[in-house]
């Protein structure tokens, strides 16, 4: 285990660079910021501001893609700061809270959507002490990236958080108020199949109340999913059949998201919004390639 960066507010959306750098988001009001951090992790900067950034991912041109959660939209931003709002509905409807995105085979972003507005579920930027009270239409929606036509793949959901794409081709997203983690195919027009059913990351002997459940999600190249679960203070490790493997205890009980480092390190990156800090841990294997 080791410490990377510290002085992070509550930080999320982990992206490596091809220079083995790393970007961040940090979702505090008082930064809402997009962060680039150095290699060895011992220097940072601002990219830009854009109110709560919350998922990111970069393409291959080394764009970022950016899930904004405070004015909900999706947003293309260079490493420059020159930002470009994308879409801020779907299908006709307005974005509540664009929460975590991926790249698909297709080219397309795949992203969640939480179903709720950060203003009726967050106080002072903390989750509620019962988030079961409130009400919820969490979705999955496709982004095609040369049109802007975005299209809604599913909803109904309790929080909709991470969503990855698997080493068998089906996308895979995670509800955090049930723990569950789903899956589906997807077809060469991007359309998704029936919600399957895949695993599950709670701790049954847990004592923790109030917010608690997955949020990021990433694949190694052995397979398995490393899902972060907020509020549980653990990497959970899924196997290929969704059974828990593992889990990673962190050092901090609020972990946002997680990233895999450069090839041939074996290490995975994690932030944490407790301590306000990237974490890594060695594991067996690296990542699975993303798309771009």
């Amino acid at each position: 285990m080791g410490i990377f960066c510290t002085d992070l507010a509550l930080p999320e959306g982990p992206a490596l660079l091809a220079d083995g750098s790393w970007v961040v988001t940090e979702l505090a009001l008082a930064r809402g910021c997009v962060t680039h951090i150095a290699a060895d992790g011992k220097s940072k900067h601002a990219i830009a501001k854009t109110g709560r950034p919350n998922g990111a991912a970069v393409d291959r041109e080394g764009v970022l893609w950016i899930a904004e959660s405070l004015q909900p939209s999706i947003v293309r931003l260079t490493m420059g700061g020159a930002a470009e709002i994308v879409i801020t509905s779907c299908a006709g409807e307005p974005l509540l809270w664009p929460n975590d995105l991926c790249f698909g085979p297709d080219g397309s972003v795949y992203f969640t959507d939480s179903g709720i507005r950060i203003g009726d579920f967050l106080q002072n930027d903390k989750p509620p002490a019962d988030p079961l009270s409130l009400h919820y239409d969490g979705k999955v929606c496709r982004l095609d990236r040369k049109t802007a036509v975005c299209t809604i793949l599913d909803r109904g959901f309790l929080f909709t958080n991470g969503i990855a794409f698997g080493p068998d081709g089906l996308l895979y997203v995670n509800e955090t108020l049930t723990g569950n983690v789903y899956r589906y195919a997807i077809d060469s027009s991007g359309n998704a199949g029936p919600r399957q059913t895949f695993g599950n990351v709670l701790d049954p002997n847990s004592s923790v109340t109030g917010m608690r459940g997955p949020d990021g999600m990433a694949f190694g190249a052995d397979g398995r999913l490393y899902c972060t679960v907020f509020g549980q203070g653990d990497v959970t490790i899924l196997g290929r059949d969704g059974a828990i493997e593992d889990r990673i205890v962190l050092l901090g009980k609020a972990p946002t998201n997680i990233a895999f480092g450069p090839r041939g390190t074996r290490t995975i990156y994690v932030v944490e919004d407790e301590l306000g800090q990237m974490e890594t841990y060695s594991v067996p294997t690296d990542g699975l390639d993303l798309f771009t």
